[in-house]
C-alpha cells in the first residue's frame, strides 16, 4: 500500500475500530472516578451502562431484545460543573464551598425493540455508593420518532440492496452483477408516501469493477428504499432525466410504476475508470498504453520539536499559552470544548462553556424526484463522532502529536472504540505581529504566531469534512471546516440537459448543493451573564458639501443591544458591515468604556440558504434561514439544555421539530435575552458549483468562523509572546541575494 494510504477495518465505516465486549462479569466495578465532569463515557462505562439497560428491560418490561443506538454522557447541569471546577459565574467572585454539590454521573441511550421496531430513549445513572449503573426512566417515543442511524445500519443497508432479487435483475439489465452493486445508505430524508412507523433509508447505488476502484465513476439510474428493521427493500425510485421530466416534479404514488413515471428508458452507468488512487491511475493508464506518473515530490518539510510541545494534558483538560479547556470525543458533534477559560495574568476569565458544531445540512438542489429527498442531516442523522476517522501520524496532523480516542455504542451494547480520533498538536501560523520603524537608525520587531491546532476527520459516504479548532495567542479562536471527499454524482444519460448540475465526466452529473453549518456557541465571557450587540457600519447620511461631512468620508458604527427573544433571530447585511459581539454583564474596558466581550467573524463564511423556507428541508432545518440566533439557555432535569437547533432526533422528521431554533424563539416571546445565560448559534457554510477540478476527488474549501477579543484585554494580550528566532531557518542559496538574512527584527 503506498505510504499516504490508509486501510479501513470491516468494523463500521470509517474507523480502524476496535471492539470492546462484556465479559461474563459484571463490569460495572470498572468505572472509575473522573477527573472531570464532563468526561465522556469510556469503553468500560458504555458495555456498564448497555448492562444495566438490559437488566431494566429483562425485570420490568417485555422487551427482550434490542438493538443499541446510541449511548453518551448526559452532561451535568453548568453551574454544578463550573462549581465544582472553581470556575466563577462571574470573573472575580469567589466559588462558595456550599455550591460545589457532588455530580451524579448520567447517560442518555437510544435504542429500539428487535421485535416490535419500537424506539425507546432511556437515563441511566451510576450510584457511586454502590458502584453500579441503574435506569432512571424509559421513554417509549412517539411514532415516527427515529433515534440516529447507526454504523451499522448504513452497512447492512448496502448488504440487504445487494441481495435483493429485483435490485439484481434491474442492475443485470444494464450490465452490473450482484457482487458489483455498492451502495451508500442515506436517511430518507422526507417522503410522505410511506407509514411514520418505518424505519427507512435511501442507497444510491454505484457500481464497482475492483476492489479499490472509485465506485462512484459508476452511478446506477436507481434508488432503492430499505426498511432497515426488516431488513427488505419497499420500493424503488427512478429519477427522471431531462429533457422529458415529468410536467409535475410531485412524487409518483407507490403503485405506478416508477419507471413508467420517469418517462426515460434505462440508462447504463458510466464504465470508464476515474480513480484517485496512485498505483490505480497508473494501472489504467498502461492498459491504455498512455504514461502517467506523480510529479516530483517537493523536498522533505519536517515539524520538529526537539524540546517537546508547549502545552500539557491532564486526561481531557488541555493547557496551552493561558488557555484552558476540556476537549471530548461526542458521537453526535464529534469534538466537544467545554470550560474554556483564559489566564489573564493571574485572574481566571471564563469564556466558553461549550463549543461544537451542533448540526449541519447538505440540500441538494435538483427538483425531480427522487433528488430532493437528498438533504443529509450529517450530525443529527448519522453523528460526526461514528463517522469519524483513526487519523494517521505523519499524515492526517504533522508534528509531535498527542491524540485522545473515542468511544460509542455498537448494536449489541458493546464498545466501539477509535483509536487517535482527535489530534492535538502545534503548527507555525505566520506572523503574529509585526512593526519596523521605517527611519533611518529605527527598530524593528516581529512575533511568531503559534497556534495550537484541535482536529478530527470525518467520512459521510462520500464526503470528508476536516474540523480544525485554532487557538491564538492574541486570545483569539478560529474554528475551520475544511471539505474533500468525493463528490455525490448520478448517471447522466448521452447529451441530457444539466439544468440543475455540472457534468464533469462523460455520463457523470454532479448536483448544485449547499453545505450549511450550525455551530452552537455556550458563551460564559466573564461569567454566565451575557448579551448579544449587533454592529453595522453606516457611512454619514450627510453627504459631501454638508457642514457635517464636507469631505464626503464619514461613516459610523451603530450598535444594537438585542434585548428580547423576538429579536434574536438575524440577517447578515454586507452593505453594513455586519457583525456581531458577545459581551459580559459586569465588566467594562478602562478605555473604551465598552463592556468586555468577543467579537463573532462570519465575513466570508456566511451563505444565505437557497431551499425555500416551507419546502421539505426548509421546515426541517429552520436554523438554516438566519446567520445567527440567541435564545435564552433552559435546563431542566430530562432535557438538560437546549442543544440541537434542528432537534434531539432527527431522521425521517417530517415538520420543524418542538426542540428546536424556530420553536424556542416562540416560545420564548419577549422573555429578556440581556444580561442572561443565553446561547448562540452561528449558521456558516458554502453553495457547491462543482467543477470538474472536483472531480474524482476535491481539493479542500474552507469555511472560517472566529471568536475575536474585543475590549476584553486592556492591550495587544500577545505583547508578551517572545519574538524568538528559528536558528534552523537558512537561505535557500539561489543567488547573493538569497546569503543574507536581513535586519535582526526578532531577537
Amino acid at each position: 500500500m503506498p505510504p499516504n494510504d490508509t486501510q479501513t477495518s470491516s468494523v463500521p465505516p470509517t474507523t480502524s475500530a476496535v471492539l470492546r465486549t462484556p465479559g461474563l462479569k459484571n463490569v460495572d466495578s470498572n468505572v472509575h472516578a473522573h477527573a472531570h465532569p464532563l468526561d465522556p463515557l469510556s469503553p468500560d462505562e458504555i458495555i456498564a451502562v448497555s448492562q444495566a439497560v438490559r437488566r431494566h428491560l429483562a425485570e420490568h418490561t417485555s422487551v427482550r431484545t434490542v438493538r443499541f443506538i446510541t449511548n453518551y454522557l448526559l452532561p451535568p447541569p453548568k453551574r454544578t460543573v463550573l462549581a465544582n471546577l472553581c470556575i466563577p459565574l462571574a470573573t472575580g467572585e469567589t466559588v462558595k464551598d456550599e455550591d460545589r454539590i457532588p455530580i451524579v454521573r448520567k447517560a442518555e441511550v437510544d435504542f429500539i425493540d428487535t421485535v416490535s421496531n419500537d424506539a425507546y430513549n432511556t437515563r441511566v445513572a451510576f450510584n457511586s455508593l454502590k458502584g453500579t449503573w441503574s435506569v432512571e426512566s424509559l421513554l417509549k417515543l412517539p411514532e415516527g420518532t427515529q433515534p440516529q442511524i447507526s454504523p451499522d445500519e448504513l452497512l447492512l443497508c448496502e448488504e440487504v440492496v445487494r441481495n435483493d432479487p429485483r435490485v439484481q435483475k434491474l442492475a443485470k439489465e444494464v450490465g452490473i452483477e450482484p457482487h458489483q452493486i455498492f451502495a451508500d445508505g442515506w436517511s430518507v430524508g422526507y417522503d410522505d408516501r410511506f407509514p411514520k412507523s418505518l424505519r427507512l433509508q435511501q442507497a444510491f447505488l454505484f457500481a464497482r469493477f475492483s476492489q479499490h476502484e472509485n465506485l462512484y465513476a459508476h452511478p446506477l439510474d436507481f434508488v432503492p428504499i430499505v426498511d432497515i428493521n426488516a431488513r427488505k427493500v419497499v420500493h424503488i425510485d427512478f429519477p427522471s432525466a431531462y429533457p422529458n421530466v415529468p410536467a409535475s416534479t410531485e412524487p409518483p404514488p407507490l403503485d405506478k410504476d416508477p419507471l413508467e413515471h420517469a418517462q426515460r428508458s434505462r440508462i447504463p452507468p458510466p464504465l470508464a475508470p476515474h480513480d484517485f488512487l496512485p498505483d490505480l491511475i497508473a494501472d489504467a493508464a498502461k492498459k491504455e498504453d498512455r504514461e502517467w506518473k506523480q510529479r516530483e515530490a517537493p523536498k522533505p518539510l519536517h515539524v520538529v520539536q526537539p524540546e517537546g510541545v508547549s502545552f500539557k494534558m491532564d486526561g481531557h483538560v488541555l493547557e496551552w499559552q493561558k488557555w484552558k479547556m476540556h476537549v471530548a470525543f461526542s458521537q453526535r458533534e464529534g469534538i466537544a470544548l467545554s470550560t474554556i477559560t483564559y489566564n489573564d495574568d493571574g485572574v481566571l476569565r471564563p469564556l466558553f462553556y461549550r463549543l461544537s458544531l451542533a448540526e449541519m445540512v447538505v440540500p441538494y438542489g435538483a427538483p425531480e424526484y427522487p433528488h430532493p429527498r437528498k438533504f443529509a442531516f450529517d450530525s443529527g442523522e448519522y453523528g460526526m463522532g461514528t463517522m469519524a476517522n483513526e487519523l494517521t501520524l505523519g499524515c492526517d496532523c504533522l508534528g509531535q502529536i498527542h491524540y485522545l480516542s473515542g468511544a460509542y455504542t455498537g448494536p449489541d451494547g458493546s464498545a466501539v472504540i477509535i483509536n487517535n480520533v482527535i489530534c492535538i498538536h502545534e503548527e507555525d501560523a505566520g506572523l503574529l505581529w509585526k512593526h519596523t520603524d521605517y527611519r533611518i537608525g529605527g527598530r524593528g520587531h516581529a512575533v511568531r504566531n503559534r497556534r495550537l491546532v484541535i482536529s478530527m476527520v470525518c467520512t459521510l459516504a462520500n464526503y470528508e469534512y476536516v474540523w480544525n479548532y485554532f487557538f491564538y495567542q492574541d486570545g483569539s479562536i478560529e474554528f475551520e471546516i475544511r471539505l474533500t471527499g468525493i463528490l455525490q454524482v448520478y448517471v447522466a444519460g448521452p447529451n441530457e440537459p444539466t439544468p440543475y448540475s455540472v457534468r464533469i465526466a462523460p455520463g457523470i452529473n454532479a448536483q448544485f448543493h449547499q453545505h450549511l453549518f450550525s455551530v452552537r456557541i455556550d458563551p460564559m465571557v466573564d461569567g454566565l451573564a451575557n448579551s448579544v450587540v449587533e454592529t453595522d457600519v453606516r457611512p454619514v447620511v450627510a453627504g459631501y458639501g454638508s457642514p457635517e461631512n464636507f469631505a464626503g468620508n464619514a461613516f459610523q458604527v451603530h450598535d444594537r443591544l438585542l434585548r428580547r427573544a423576538s429579536e434574536g433571530e438575524r440577517q447578515w447585511d454586507a452593505s453594513t458591515d455586519r457583525r456581531w459581539r458577545i459581551v459580559s454583564a459586569g465588566k467594562k474596558h478602562y478605555a473604551t468604556g465598552q463592556p468586555t466581550g468577543y467579537s463573532i467573524g462570519v465575513k466570508g463564511a456566511v451563505t444565505p440558504a437557497l431551499p425555500h423556507p416551507d419546502g421539505w428541508v426548509g421546515r426541517r432545518a429552520t436554523f438554516m434561514r438566519n446567520a445567527l440566533w440567541v435564545v435564552r439557555e433552559k435546563e431542566d432535569a430530562r432535557e438538560g439544555g437546549r442543544m440541537w437547533p434542528s432537534g434531539k432526533f432527527v431522521p425521517q422528521a417530517r415538520e420543524e421539530a418542538v426542540d428546536s431554533l424556530g420553536q424556542w424563539v416562540r416560545d420564548d416571546g419577549d422573555a429578556n435575552i440581556e444580561n442572561e445565560d443565553v446561547l448562540v448559534y452561528v449558521t456558516v457554510g458554502t453553495t457547491h458549483i462543482p467543477r470538474p477540478e472536483d472531480w474524482p476527488v476535491m481539493p479542500v474549501d474552507h469555511v472560517r468562523l472566529t471568536l475575536k477579543p474585543n475590549s476584553f484585554f486592556s492591550a495587544n494580550p500577545s505583547l508578551d509572546v517572545p519574538g524568538g528566532k528559528d536558528e534552523k531557518s537558512v537561505p535557500a542559496a539561489f543567488g547573493a541575494d538569497s546569503a543574507t538574512s536581513g535586519a535582526n527584527c526578532c531577537p
